[in-house]
């Protein structure tokens, strides 16, 4: 522990000591400076490092660089020096490092087979190229053999060996037949990577003579080919169906090892009949998405640009009807070295500092070895000024004979990377490379950039001042660049004058005035606008424009974005432009373009040519898609996109939206890019690293969106860095040992480069404690275990990829996992308020004894029983959260007079803790409710008696009863109240002395020491006297009992109209009573109007009433001692509005009357036509016969009654009438047809005689011909025609 902290504070010291350091110098790219210059040599041109040459041309070696003074070039061969000029056939390019071997004039390419390296060399260092091998390319032929022909039974597997000679590079494999057609391959029948060809099962129709295997050598352009081989197929029936057996690979298990960013190329064939399927998994996880493919009817599976995370175990199945088999390949993904950071230039200054940074990665880890001019860096000559640190070097007060060329070398087994950098010690004194007296110009309100090219070394300061001998510049208004510009970045007119740049170094002191002008913007005061115009017409678009006087302006007219027409017809004005004539292909978009040599400012406005009148409406439509995409200026960032618009349908395109598809990490799917307007065909986009970029635009007008255009080029993005971190970065511990750390991964493009992964790091916060870091794939969520319970952690993930780490994360707190609290809270105590609430307090219990984060407090509370009837019941606890650090809450909804025991339990995130000890609170009395009952029976003369049963809720101790109780005369009156104390524990009680045949009002209620509970009301009716009961009907036997409200009519509703109103309502009594309906105008002394309701129907109508007055309105029944309802009030609706014209003198009204007369003339010489003919008839007239106007139904819209008809026959009973209440039919009673009333032709009728149908009748308004229902309308149905 103590060696691996004193590591880390070497480590930490360098990382200290590097920020410390003065950067490196950057040299600009002047021409004229860099002649001037020393440089040491840097390759730039080499062969590749495997290099396979045609051997029957030249071989040419590649090498290339450049330095100040120029670098001279040598060779080495297998290690050794190669002389060139001992050999004839190898020359060397001029002022170059290019080897040309000459083997077309007798030279021949084995004998150069080799190992090579060039060395550039001058005054200031040398730098070498990689290890080129070189290698002839080799197409070797078929070794001569002897095929047997394949005789093979129908439905067995075969395979057909290719294995064809090996070549330099290998050849590519392919199986045709004599004709030169290429075998069709299947499911069944395929080749496989090795280049054998795969039967599954072979079939009569795989008979043949020629299959021959094909070596193409691409190096050379030749193609070998193998034997023709034989296969003879013979029939057995049946053939034998085969669960499937794996031909290739062998065995259960297999290994494969494959660098990383190669293809990864995995393969299964089966045999079986039925041909098998097959189908490949990741054991233990998925198989990458879009970088997986299946080849060879999926007997292949392709994984592109393999990384570490991609290793494990593959596993393939092959499956038939008949069973499966499977194999497992166990795939290890290792690593050629690959850069992390190499190694860049340094230009330094005598007695700077700086340092080389190598470092790669790789698998295995690569060894960095350091050389110094091509010379290992352990036997270079010694450097005072300079050390070696692993994969760093660190230059301390460098001076000139400390420049040199430095070479990094990192190597594994699978290869090496060789990077050249040098170190360039200058000494040189301030150079200023902007001219002198430059004049910069530029439009108010924008920024002006002053330049300041400079150069020396060491690095000089740079000093800005406003004029010759003027202040030194600072302040927010100036940003200062380090490369010596000079940003004012809101320029205005005073901002006008001479501006002197001052660079110092310790060598020296140079200066640089520069002047700067602040123009006035160019705009456009009046815009072209938008026109319709006739065809043959004159059109005029103005652009009336405002500038800096010393601006010289120019005006360009543009129609749809070109120029205009060669046509005389158009006629270009100061300010404006004119067309002449104009015609339908005028038609389009017309720009005013106004440029100056620093800005440019345009307006468009469409013109649309309309055919003379008759106008035709003009289509409107979404415009057309944009077409001719076109991406230029592309750099690593940024891209610009172009688009010519399509036609705009007659509505101008307001905007273009601009779509991206990224085919590496989502092919198929296209995101929202940017917006502009439809003036704009051009666009710069910023672009992320990593993305192959497609485009497309949408353009938009007030129709619509278009539809999208076409693709453009696709553009891949270089990789980079990440430039961020996953978001919503949080810890939380799922179990109370853990801590959970989760965020959101970066999506595709996101990542910036291939390789993505993140580092989670984590330490104990406010503990002196090292971070914990662990590199995981491409995931969401990393668990860290063995953890403290609910302690703070700072957390932080950083994205990384193949080519570094992004910007350092910020950190975030979690918490380890929570635990159940430990401590229940104390001093509970409970205040009373009243009988129904209470208020409990506790104390808040220890932070650090809650263990997890507090959520509140909950408290559980019971009744323990009633104090009143000391009874206990089934325990039903409630409970109340309160939310925080409360420390006290109210306990609503309590029962009164009762015993209650509550606890307190802290809640965390984890769940409740421990319940404190039960506390016991009692309420008080309260009012009780209700009595549960109140029965009034045995009625006499004189008596009735009570019974009633205990408050449901006593909610304390019963002192006593209260009933109260008033006579109700027959208008409703209610007489004096009488009341009546009774002690709480009687249950019944016998009035007496009471009038006979009264109806009385009871109120009951009891009581406890608090006060009077809700009360109980009932009604009943003493029997009437003997001598008064003659002609009343009897009570039926048995009916010893009061019934509550009897006889009782209640409910009593209107539906008033203009001049009627329906009245209706609910009777509770003895059957067969007579209603009468009494009413009135609403406070008017006159006496009651009465009308007699016929029969027994609780509903009656109304009629001849005053529009727009209030009635007053009452029910009765005869022969109850003058019994009646409540009174109801309602009011008729307002008279209509009539004319002041006496229109009977009007000629137009006389003759209208005299129409109308004569058609109701026609209309009823019809109806009596069809009426001797047996349809339909009304029955109004009958009713009236019978005085019995209730019954009629009334139409919905004018209240006016319908009429009834048969609906088939048409042919009336001679004799009948209505059903009476005891559905029996008399026929001398009337003489309407039972038709009228019943179900037409369907009413039936029982052997008694009695009529079966019921006044039934539909509530629907029927058609006014011939469909007119034949069912008799139901009191209901009257009334809700009203409603």
């Amino acid at each position: 522990m103590m060696k691996k902290r004193s590591i880390s504070a070497s480590k930490a010291s360098l990382v200290l000591f590097l920020c410390q350091m003065i950067s490196a110098l950057d040299v600009p790219l002047d021409s004229k400076l860099l002649e001037e210059l020393s440089q040491p040599p840097t390759i730039t041109q080499q062969s590749p490092k495997d290099y396979i040459v045609d051997p029957r041309e030249n071989i040419v070696i590649q090498c290339e660089a450049k330095g100040k003074p120029p670098p001279s070039f040598s060779w080495t061969r297998n290690g050794t020096h190669f002389d060139i000029d001992k050999d004839a056939q190898v020359t060397m390019k001029p002022n170059s490092g290019t080897l040309v071997v000459n083997i077309m004039n007798g030279g021949k390419a084995e004998a150069y087979e080799g190992v090579y390296q060039c060395t550039a060399r001058n005054e200031r260092g040398a730098a070498i190229s990689n290890n080129i091998v070189i290698r002839p390319s080799r197409s070797p032929l078929w070794t001569k053999e002897k095929l047997e022909p394949n005789h093979v039974r129908e439905g067995d597997s075969l395979v057909l060996h290719c294995r064809p000679p090996v070549g330099l590079p290998p050849p590519i494999i392919f199986w045709m037949d004599n004709a030169f057609q290429r075998l069709p391959q299947s499911e069944r029948v395929s080749q496989g990577l090795n280049g054998d060809l795969y039967f599954s099962n072979v079939q009569p129709e795989d008979t043949r003579e020629d299959y021959i295997c094909y070596a193409r050598f691409n190096h050379t352009q030749t193609i070998q080919q193998k034997q023709p081989i034989s296969v003879k197929v013979f029939s057995t029936k049946p053939v034998t169906e085969r669960q499937p057996i794996l031909l290739t690979p062998t065995g259960s298990t297999s290994t494969k090892v494959e660098l990383r960013g190669n293809v990864l190329l995995l393969e299964c064939i089966a045999a079986g009949l039925p041909t098998p399927v097959i189908r490949w998994i990741k054991e233990g996880g998925e198989l990458p998405a879009n970088r997986t493919f299946f080849e060879n009817f999926k007997k292949t599976l392709k994984i592109t640009d393999v990384s570490e995370a991609d290793s494990g175990n593959y596993k393939c199945i092959a499956r038939n009807i008949l069973g499966s088999a499977h194999h497992v390949i166990s795939v290890t993904v290792k690593a050629a070295p690959y850069w992390i950071t190499a190694p860049r230039n340094l230009v330094l200054s005598p007695g700077e500092d700086g340092t080389l940074i190598c470092r790669a990665n790789g698998n295995p880890k690569p060894n960095i070895s350091w050389l110094a001019n091509g010379v290992p860096i352990s036997i270079a000559p010694e450097d005072p000024s300079r050390k070696v640190d692993g994969d760093t070097i660190i230059f301390s007060h460098v001076q000139e004979r400390s420049s040199a060329v430095y070479q990094c070398n990192a190597s594994n087994e699978y290869g090496y990377l060789l990077a050249n950098a040098f170190v360039n010690v200058l000494a040189e004194p301030p150079r200023i490379l902007t001219p002198a007296n430059k004049l910069y110009q530029v439009i108010a309100d924008s920024p002006a950039l002053l330049d300041c090219a400079y150069f020396g070394s060491p690095k000089p300061e740079i000093e800005w001042f406003r004029g010759v001998k003027g202040s030194i510049l600072r302040g927010s208004e100036y940003i200062f660049h380090d490369n010596g510009t000079l940003e004012i970045p809101v320029a205005q007119k005073d901002s006008t004058g001479t501006y002197t740049c001052v660079a110092r170094n310790e060598l020296g002191k140079i200066q640089n005035e520069v002047q700067l002008e602040v123009k006035d913007p160019t705009m456009i005061i009046k815009q072209p606008e938008y026109k319709v115009i006739q065809r043959y017409g004159q059109v005029s678009f103005e652009c009336i424009i405002k500038h800096d006087t010393t601006l010289l302006p120019t005006i360009i007219w543009l129609k749809d974005n070109g120029e205009l027409p060669d046509d005389e017809r158009f006629l270009v004005g100061k300010d404006n432009l004119t067309i002449m004539n104009v015609t339908d292909k005028d038609d389009g978009t017309y720009t005013c373009i106004v440029n100056t040599t620093l800005d440019s400012v345009s307006a468009s406005a469409v013109l649309t040519v309309v055919a003379a009148p008759p106008t035709p409406a003009i289509i409107y439509a979404r415009p057309n898609p944009p077409f001719d995409l076109e991406l230029t200026g592309q750099l690593e960032r940024s891209v610009e996109l172009s688009w010519i618009p399509g036609d705009e349908n007659n509505s101008p395109i307001t905007s273009f939206v601009i779509e991206y598809e990224d085919g590496l990490h989502e092919p198929g799917v296209w995101h929202y890019q940017t917006e502009v307007p439809g003036t704009q065909t051009t666009v710069q986009l910023k672009l992320s690293p990593y993305v192959n970029y497609s485009f497309r635009v949408i353009a938009v007008n007030e129709i619509g969106r278009s539809q999208p255009s076409e693709p453009s080029e696709q553009y891949l993005t270089k990789s980079a860095n990440p430039d961020e971190n996953p978001s919503n970065v949080q810890g939380i511990g799922s179990e109370p040992d853990n801590l959970v750390i989760t965020w959101e991964s970066l999506k595709g493009f996101q990542s910036n480069g291939p390789g993505l992964q993140y580092k989670v790091s984590w330490r104990q916060k406010d503990v002196d404690d090292e971070w914990t870091s662990v590199i995981v794939a491409n995931v969401s969520k990393y668990i860290v275990s063995g953890t403290p319970t609910f302690v703070p952690y700072e957390i932080k993930v950083q994205a990384l990829n193949d080519l570094g780490y992004a910007p350092e994360p910020s950190e975030v707190i979690g918490h380890s996992g929570e635990d159940l609290p430990m401590v229940a809270p104390g001093n509970v105590q409970v205040h009373v308020i009243n009988s129904t609430l209470a208020k409990v307090h506790w104390d808040p219990v220890p932070l650090k004894t809650v263990r997890g984060h507090l959520q509140g407090y909950k408290v559980y509370y019971w009744k323990v029983q009633s104090l009143s009837r000391r009874s206990r019941r089934h325990v039903e606890k409630k409970i109340l959260t309160f939310r925080g650090n409360k420390t006290f809450g109210m306990l609503p909804g309590l029962e009164p007079y009762s015993s209650y025991k509550l606890n307190v339990r802290v809640v965390n995130g984890k769940g409740e803790g421990p319940a404190s000890p039960d506390k016991v609170f009692k309420t008080p009395e309260g009012v009780p409710s209700s009595p549960s009952f109140l029965k009034i029976t045995n009625p006499t003369l004189d008596s009735l008696t009570l019974e009633w049963g205990l408050p449901t809720h006593p909610n304390g101790i019963l002192t006593s009863y209260i009933l109260k109780f008033q006579p109700i005369n027959n208008t409703h009156e209610l007489g004096p109240l009488v009341e009546i104390r009774i002690p709480a524990n009687e249950s019944s009680l016998i009035l007496k002395n009471l009038n006979y045949s009264t109806r009385y009002k009871f109120y009951f209620n009891a009581q406890t020491s608090v006060g009077s509970g809700s009360q109980i009301t009932e009604e009943a009716v003493t029997i009437m006297d003997e001598g008064k009961m003659a002609g009343i009907l009897r009570p039926a036997v048995g009916a010893g009992k009061v019934q509550p409200l009897y006889p009782r009519i209640r409910n009593v509703t209107t539906a008033a109209a203009e001049t009627y109103a329906n009245i209706s309502w609910e009777y509770e009594g003895p059957d067969h009573a007579n209603f009468y309906v009494e009413y009135g105008v609403a406070g008017s002394k006159e006496d009651w109007k009465k009308e007699i309701v016929n029969g027994s129907r609780s509903f009656f109508v109304l009629k001849g009433l005053t529009p727009g007055t209030a009635y007053k309105v009452r029910v009765g029944a005869e022969g109850l001692s003058g019994f009646r309802s409540s009174e109801d009030v309602f009011e008729t609706g307002p008279a209509m509005a009539s004319r002041q014209v006496d229109i009977a003198t009007q000629g137009w009204f006389i003759g209208l009357m005299c129409a109308v007369a004569l058609l109701i003339l026609i209309l009823l010489i019809v109806c009596f036509i069809r009426r001797n003919k047996g349809g339909k008839y009304p029955v109004k007239e009958k009713e009236d016969a019978h005085a019995d106007p209730e019954i009629q139904p009334m139409k919905e819209d004018d209240g006016t009654f319908g009429e009834y008809s048969d609906a088939e026959d048409h042919k009336p009973l001679k004799k009948g009438s209505r059903t009476p209440s005891d559905r029996t039919v008399k026929k001398e009673d009337s003489d309407d047809s039972l038709v009228d009333y019943g179900e037409g032709v369907n009413g039936q009728f029982n052997e008694d005689g009695s009529f079966i149908g019921q006044y039934s009748g539909k509530k629907e308004k029927e058609p006014a011909e011939g469909n007119e229902s034949s069912e008799a309308p139901s009191p209901v149905n009257a009334m809700n025609s009203f409603v």
